[in-house]
């Protein structure tokens, strides 16, 4: 099989497809895809919930080609598409999922919200993930995760060269840290079925392997 063919497997079980609902907060999690700004943006203004939180500060990946943290850069473009800035909120330190979910919460009790619900927005292909550390972070809370709607083949299109090799093996270390991650305690455990896991290691056989741990 094409490498190609072999991502869009990952791909698949990496998305959930869960339907919309409206929640008690939109939560824009921090990376380097600009789209997250802009879906939490739209549905802010379709009215799935009254207030944003972005969250993020700096990455792997954004440390080095940004000055300013993931979630001040996502505020900006989400006021310019008219999102009031009194509605959207801040946390600019977290560096991993496992910290935007413990800072969240965070804030969200020192706010003294009364939120419930959150409609998290990520990347397309780490919807799974997002839910499985939801889960375990913020486990009394409801979460609906989203992303962009996009395929497989229009996303890694937008890269070329090694950025896009490079994007293609944060989704193949997701795959292990599905697996790993559960099994030290920073997610709820999920299946990765048999054939997802002999995709991994066969992309991981052909070097895209820059964010095994």
């Amino acid at each position: 099989m094409q490498d190609m063919e072999l991502v869009k497997i990952l791909w698949d079980y990496m998305k959930l497809n869960q339907t919309l609902q409206k929640c008690d907060v939109i939560v824009g999690l921090g990376c380097l895809d600009l789209m997250v700004a802009k879906v939490s943006a739209e549905l802010y203004l379709k009215g799935y919930a009254d207030k944003i939180i972005f969250s993020g500060g700096f990455g792997k990946k954004s440390q080095k080609v940004w000055k300013e943290p993931e979630a001040e850069k996502f505020a900006k473009i989400a006021v310019d598409l008219g999102v009031p800035k009194e509605k959207i909120y801040i946390e600019n330190k977290a560096s991993n999922t496992s910290e935007n979910f413990e800072f969240v919460r965070k804030l969200i009790e020192e706010n003294q919200f009364a939120i419930k619900s959150c409609l998290i927005v990520g990347r397309p292909y780490v919807e799974k993930r997002s839910d499985a550390v939801l889960k375990k972070v913020m486990p009394e809370y409801t979460g609906i995760i989203t992303s962009e709607k996009v395929d497989c083949e229009e996303y890694f299109r937008r890269y070329e060269g090694d950025t896009k090799r490079e994007e293609i093996s944060v989704l193949v270390g997701d795959i292990q840290r599905m697996k790993v991650y559960a099994e030290k305690g920073w997610q709820v455990s999920v299946e990765v079925p048999e054939y997802v896991w002999k995709v991994y290691e066969e992309l991981v056989k052909r070097g895209y392997n820059h964010y095994i741990i």
